[in-house]
């Protein structure tokens, strides 16, 4: 797992597809998702990225250790839930865009209730962060350290629709909700997946 996040990331996102995002909660137990779609956002070269004008208080994670979750605010309103990759002093980050709803499905409705289906509870990254109770609180948090409050792991998935390995699976194309470097095709997900923030073109 080090070494996969150890990577640009370009590079990492496609293999973070399919690992299993869980987090500790207070209020009754675990909740995790199986990540489907994921955004990647480099540093000092990539003009839509936090990291484009150089650390700031906000962006300090992006700068730190592969591994670690940072987590911002989005126009104020959304979290919004990212795995930081590349070596440390390279600032670079995953955004997650989407995960697989798979253990305490029951309180992620409790976090969504205004989310119509199943497929609605973590299909973008402000819905996700809601429904896994991830806030600002989580920010710098070590992913791969199996004690902490959120994690990363590559459990499998029992109710896994199909028995091809993930890395076939994998499609790509431009990223959303941006509005510069609109073109690079750094968006990746799981073909097939119900759960996507959106359709890939």
């Amino acid at each position: 797992m080090a070494e996969l996040v150890g990577a640009r990331p370009r590079d990492a996102a496609p293999g973070l597809l399919g690992l299993l995002l869980e987090v500790e909660t207070d209020d009754g137990g675990p909740v995790s998702g199986r990540i489907v779609e994921v955004e990647a956002y480099e540093g000092s070269n990539d003009p839509a990225s936090h990291a484009w004008s150089g650390p700031t208080a906000r962006n300090d994670v992006m700068f730190g250790p592969a591994g670690r979750l940072y987590v911002y605010r989005s126009y104020g309103i959304h979290w919004c839930a990212n795995i930081v990759c590349g070596p440390e002093g390279q600032a670079g980050a995953v955004l997650l865009r989407a995960v697989e709803p798979v253990e305490g499905i029951e309180r992620m409705w409790s976090r969504r209730p205004k989310a119509r289906t199943e497929r609605d509870l973590c299909s973008g990254p402000g819905k996700l962060c809601a429904a896994l109770d991830i806030s600002g609180v989580h920010n710098g948090v070590d992913l791969l350290d199996s004690h902490s409050p959120v994690r990363l792991a590559r459990r499998e998935v029992a109710h896994q629709r199909t028995d091809s390995p993930v890395s076939d699976r994998v499609v790509s194309g431009p990223r959303i909700g941006i509005s510069r470097a609109t073109d690079r095709p750094w968006r990746f997900a799981l073909a097939g997946s119900p759960h996507l923030s959106r359709r890939l073109r």
